[in-house]
């Protein structure tokens, strides 16, 4: 199955007054944490949408193996974003089956967490893998084509769990057990840096 996968990571990261992506943690930028992770399995290609700071964080972010997208109408939304990379890789990979969508800002990703949902896909015949954390689902969550149009229909700040509620039987989950941290606000990066 011929899979690619969009990391988000075009947010202004307004609650925390800086880009979160350039966090440091570890040695590297959150966004290189999911960057590396991703780069790391087999699946291609690797876009990056990048919007707000987009300049100054691809600067920071130059390797042949992935593709950046700067999504122009990032201040609509999280939709825009994953309309802009997923029509960049509908346009140049006619031979994609299915995509995986990630954030910038889970820093304990690994490349096992978008094998397990390309297995789980293989496993189950669903069309939509979501990961579970929490009590919720999100991302990363791999869609295959079937649903590449929904995708594209999406607007503004509307994320696509509007299209996992909707197509909830069409839907399986794996654990990603840390996947409930994510970095919104200085207090949340203090949490993190302490838990390493």
């Amino acid at each position: 199955m011929r899979t690619g996968i969009i990391i988000l990571a075009a947010g202004s990261s307004s609650r925390l007054g800086k880009p979160k992506q350039l966090l440091d943690y570890n040695g590297k930028t959150l966004l290189q944490t999911v960057i590396n992770e991703a780069l790391a399995t087999d699946c291609k290609p690797v876009i990056v949408v990048l919007g707000a700071y987009a300049q100054e964080i691809a600067d920071q972010h130059r390797h042949n193996g992935i593709n950046v997208v700067i999504n122009q109408s990032w201040e609509e939304g999280m939709g825009s974003s994953i309309v802009a990379g997923l029509s960049t890789i509908v346009k140049n990979n006619s031979e994609i089956e299915s995509i995986i969508i990630a954030v910038a800002d889970q820093a304990f990703i690994k490349k096992r967490n978008f094998n397990n949902l390309i297995a789980k896909q293989k496993e189950t015949g669903k069309k939509i893998i979501a990961s579970s954390y929490n009590e919720t689902i999100g991302t990363p969550v791999l869609f295959k084509k079937d649903y590449f149009e929904a995708l594209l229909l999406l607007k503004g700040a509307e994320g696509a769990k509007n299209i996992l509620k909707q197509y909830s039987e069409d839907l399986e989950t794996v654990v990603f057990e840390r996947g409930g941290i994510d970095i919104d606000t200085e207090t949340d990066y203090n949490h993190l840096i302490s838990r390493r």
